[in-house]
């Protein structure tokens, strides 16, 4: 189980990685309402990329800090390729989210 702990967080650093590049990372943080969505993937006040970090990432970097229990299915990818639909597909996002996916699942 160790191991998988590991693979999540290399994931996670390569996700922020590849953010960073495509200059999809913020140095400002949403509101606390924005936050508190009740929404799937707070689709009502952020955009995915917003989710991504400042919801996604920090929870999975507790919860691998914390040896927390890792959540047994995850659908990131297809929720990106309906984000970017109609724009250009980030093709290196969409495959990070896909391994994130696979690991969490297997």
């Amino acid at each position: 189980m160790q191991q998988k702990y590991s693979q999540v967080a290399e994931l996670l650093i390569d996700l922020e990685c590849t953010l960073r590049n495509m200059n999809l990372w913020s140095n400002e943080r949403p509101s606390q309402e924005a936050l508190a969505s009740q929404q799937p993937f707070c689709i009502d006040t952020l955009d995915f990329d917003q989710w991504l970090q400042f919801v996604f990432i920090e929870r999975m970097s507790l919860i691998v800090e914390r040896e927390l229990p890792l959540p047994t299915e995850c659908g990131l990818a297809p929720m990106a390729e309906e984000y970017f639909r109609g724009r250009t597909t980030p093709s290196t996002l969409i495959r990070q989210l896909e391994a994130i996916d696979r690991t969490l699942s297997s």
